[in-house]
């Protein structure tokens, strides 16, 4: 579980209403800012134009994407480097044939099936080629998702401007009428936030998070394929180990996790 992308949306959204009751009260927010044909018109809008802009298995898919935000954990890229380690050096003494169980319990699959390539005796062009062809694609399927919340963050703010033309056209067609001036006002404004709120406290912060998780995932299968084309090129586990840690940041390195 990702707690700091919940901590980020509580807090953000915590401070907004925080400082509004501050100034209005209870009461206050929940007549002035809580509007539901606002919220229809900005995120209803938002929704509609992005399903007219993208496909709907494309939309489909990018929820299940959308979830590593939330629930997937950070790569323990030092404790993949040390597996690597560990298992070419066992290969070294007691031959290929001694891992093959353990590669098979190995809980990252880009890895097992990296190691599986090497017990079949591919050649390291071939294993290199096929592990960077995967990668590829999963960073084609981590863009989609990406764009496709930056497409909300782009949309939110327009149909909140949407909103605001639509609240003016009733203020100003009504001016006899007081009453309907306040509303066609309060809904002019409260969309533009919905918007803005919408947009910057969570579709482009989503984008940005999946941004941020796919280059650190592609960074750890880089290191992954690194370590493979090594091992099956005879390198001493050692010099394995130190190659691969020099793809991380110094405070990193240090960490010495077993990924089993």
């Amino acid at each position: 579980m990702d707690f700091a992308t919940i901590i980020g949306f509580i807090a953000g959204l915590g401070l907004i209403v925080a400082a509004i009751v501050g100034r209005v009260g209870v009461a206050g927010f929940l007549t002035s800012f809580i509007d539901l044909p606002s919220v229809a018109i900005t995120l209803g809008g938002t929704f509609a134009a992005t399903m007219v802009n993208y496909s709907f298995h494309e939309l489909v898919s990018v929820f299940a994407i959308a979830k590593k935000v939330f629930t997937q954990k950070d790569e323990n890229a030092i404790g993949i480097i040390d597996t690597i380690g560990r298992l070419t050096k066992k290969a070294r003494t007691q031959g290929l044939l001694a891992i093959e169980q353990e590669i098979k319990e190995l809980p990252n699959p880009f890895l097992r099936h990296g190691f599986s390539l090497v017990l079949a005796n591919i050649d390291a062009e071939t294993i290199r080629a096929e592990l960077e062809t995967e990668i590829t694609f999963i960073q084609e399927r981590h863009k989609l998702g990406q764009e496709i919340f930056l497409t909300m963050g782009t949309f939110a703010p327009a149909f909140g401007m949407l909103g605001t033309i639509m609240g003016l056209i009733m203020m100003l067609a009504n001016l006899e009428d007081q009453s309907v001036i306040a509303s066609g006002m309060a809904v002019a404004l409260i969309t533009t936030l919905y918007g803005a709120l919408a947009a910057n406290l969570i579709f482009l912060p989503i984008s940005g998070k999946l941004k941020r998780k796919s280059e650190d995932e592609v960074l750890v299968k880089e290191i992954i394929i690194e370590g493979i084309i090594s091992m099956k090129s005879g390198a001493i586990p050692s010099i394995i180990e130190a190659k691969l840690k020099a793809y991380l940041p110094p405070k990193k390195r240090e960490r010495k996790v077993i990924e089993k």
